[in-house]
């Protein structure tokens, strides 16, 4: 942790001597950015320590690209009290186009026994797709994740925060027994997720702007319907891993909050008429129609009082509905709009008898 391995801004970062190490801190509080010369960093140990001084998310990209727009990012939520019970006090998240998809990757957040005062010694584990991150206890990882999802295979390495950094060090190459062979991601072995979709181009649709969709009137069609028509262009998209249909990957980022809205839509054959259940998970604003008939419409904003739990993150906990399919070929079409963070739904059936997704 000396000033010649980095890149950084002089004006909100300082290297000093602290604890007996050599370590960089933030001056007067400020977020501050670490950019690792000279370094290409694909697999291995990194480790360093770092004392909690101020509150935010400090934290470490590696595999960046050199716009610094891709990337794997783990970080720890330093707000007043840790428990290793809380399990929203580390997370692991890539980064598509500068976008963070922690409310997009909810399963890959964990608990863990960190220190106010002192050191938290860290320690990531990384091979292929496959990382192990350890806090303290360096015989248990603290968060395991079995497939990362960022886009480079290799690149740098960021340190960022507003706290201190000591005794940083890379082993390019050594990953323990890692193995770099993604894991078994939970979903893969259910088939009661929907993974075949079909998406529209996004467009821009600001704050202000609702769905609108024909309304009947005396005298013929009382307003031109929204919804998709025979000119809209789609092309095929299948679910991620996690069961996760991505948005965010498929039309990158939006600049200053921009709202967009995209339609998805899927097919599916019942045998007979019934009622089934999906459960569903999205982000940030949904219009859900089955054969063409408006059913659903609901919002997921985070840090507001229309928030889905777990604190509008886009999980499968966030809302179920009552789907009436008719007996032979149903259409689902759901409008989907966003503007914060991560873009995209994860819907599952509750049961799959008599029903056959295309």
């Amino acid at each position: 942790m000396e000033s010649a391995y980095w890149e950084y801004d002089s004006s909100k970062v300082e290297f000093i001597r602290h604890r007996s190490a050599s370590a960089a801190q933030s001056i007067n509080g400020n977020y501050f950015e670490l950019i690792l010369k000279d370094q290409t960093f694909m697999d291995g140990i990194i480790e360093f320590d770092v004392e909690l001084t101020g509150n935010g998310f400090p934290g470490i990209v590696f595999r960046s690209s050199q716009d610094q727009k891709n990337g794997e990012h783990f970080y720890i939520r330093s707000f007043g009290e840790f428990s290793p019970l809380k399990r929203t006090t580390l997370q692991y998240a890539a980064l598509v186009d500068g976008v963070s998809l922690w409310d997009l990757t909810d399963e890959y957040q964990a608990g863990a026994t960190i220190y106010k005062e002192g050191w938290n010694h860290i320690k990531l584990v990384i091979a292929g797709k496959q990382m192990r991150a350890y806090i303290n206890d360096m015989e248990k990882p603290a968060l395991s994740v079995p497939k990362l999802e960022g886009t480079e295979t290799s690149g740098g390495i960021t340190l960022s925060g507003n706290v201190i950094y000591a005794n940083f060090q890379v082993k390019h190459g050594v990953t323990e027994g890692l193995n770099p062979d993604a894991g078994v991601v939970s979903t893969e072995n259910d088939p009661r997720y929907i993974r075949n979709w079909q998406v529209s181009n996004a467009i821009d649709f600001p704050f202000g702007n609702d769905l609108v969709i024909a309304l009947p009137g005396m005298y013929g069609t009382l307003i031109k319907s929204d919804l998709p028509d025979s000119t809209t262009k789609w092309e095929n998209l299948y679910a991620e891993d996690r069961a996760l249909v991505n948005l965010t990957r498929k039309f990158g980022a939006v600049q200053n909050d921009g709202r967009r809205l995209a339609w998805i839509k899927t097919y599916l054959h019942s045998a007979k008429a019934q009622e089934r259940t999906i459960n569903l998970g999205f982000s940030d604003e949904i219009w859900i129609f089955i054969n063409g008939q408006p059913l659903y419409v609901d919002k997921n904003y985070y840090g507001t009082p229309s928030q889905k739990e777990p604190r509008g993150r886009c999980t499968i906990e966030n809302t179920s509905i009552k789907v009436p399919l008719t007996e032979g070929d149903n259409e689902i079409l759901i409008g989907l709009a966003n503007y914060f963070y991560g873009w995209g739904i994860i819907a599952r059936f509750d049961d799959m008898e008599g029903i056959t997704l295309k």
